[in-house]
């Protein structure tokens, strides 16, 4: 698949909101994996205001590992990503990195040491606003001392554009509370998804991104939610059969 079907290919899916049985965990989840796919990026985190309270950060679709998990704990009250939902505008490194270490030292210093010690440079991030609806923001995050290309930062715009218009609209088509209530499922569920992933990454011996992949294929092919195959996992035994491997270009979403 060249890099502009995948991009348009991924357009789509932030665009399909609406079908039944809309799981909004995967979506916020393949977000992530796109844009780690699309720019030239490490990680990225969606972080989501739920209705009425903070900002949380959505599940990692693989083990974040400690570094990651303390950046996103910190991202929730301060830095880029908390900038970018309040001003609505993107937040992103102007200076080389040295210097910009040391001003984000100064403005954000939990923030500042975190990312330093997780290995990070500088990170970005973009809003997922649309007109006076303000729902959050995409941190991207990446290694080394160069700073995110203009393309890339663009087209991270766009990504967060068109999930920020999806999930609004899912919202206003008569399925506001269950897509609230999936919302606030889907934030406080980060632990009972790592520990299912880890369970089975163990049982089947296979890597944690390809157990959470295993997992979304069993959930979307029974048409029920990640975080209910999560559960599953962890209370029941549930144990997925692995996919077989298949060409990139025949692979499932």
């Amino acid at each position: 698949m060249s890099r502009e079907e995948h991009i348009a290919r991924t357009f789509v899916e932030l665009a399909d909101t609406l079908v039944a049985g809309f799981d909004l965990i995967d979506f916020l989840q393949q977000m992530t994996v796109r844009c780690t796919e699309l720019l030239d990026i490490t990680d990225a985190a969606v972080l989501l205001v739920h209705p009425g309270s903070h900002l949380l950060y959505s599940p990692a679709p693989c083990d974040p590992g400690l570094g990651l998990q303390r950046v996103l704990d910190v991202a929730l009250e301060e830095g880029p990503g908390v900038e970018a939902y309040r001003t609505a505008r993107q937040a992103v490194p102007d200076v080389p990195a040295d210097e910009t270490a040391d001003k984000t030292a100064v403005r954000w210093p939990r923030w500042s040491a975190q990312v330093q010690r997780a290995g990070y440079a500088p990170p970005s991030a973009v809003p997922m606003r649309l007109r006076e609806d303000s729902i959050g923001s995409l941190l991207l995050l990446h290694t080394g001392d160069r700073m995110l290309a203009p393309d890339d930062l663009r087209l991270a715009q766009a990504l967060a554009d068109a999930a920020t218009i999806g999930l609004l609209h899912a919202r206003t088509v008569g399925r506001q509370e269950t897509v609230n209530t999936q919302l606030h499922t889907a934030l406080h569920s980060r632990i009972t998804i790592e520990q299912a992933k880890g369970i089975l990454a163990a049982r089947r011996n296979i890597p944690l991104n390809q157990a959470f992949d295993t997992m979304r294929r069993y959930a979307r092919r029974h048409q029920t939610l990640l975080s209910k195959v999560a559960l599953d996992v962890i209370d029941a035994g549930l144990l997925p059969d692995v996919p077989p491997a298949r060409p990139e270009s025949a692979a499932e979403g």
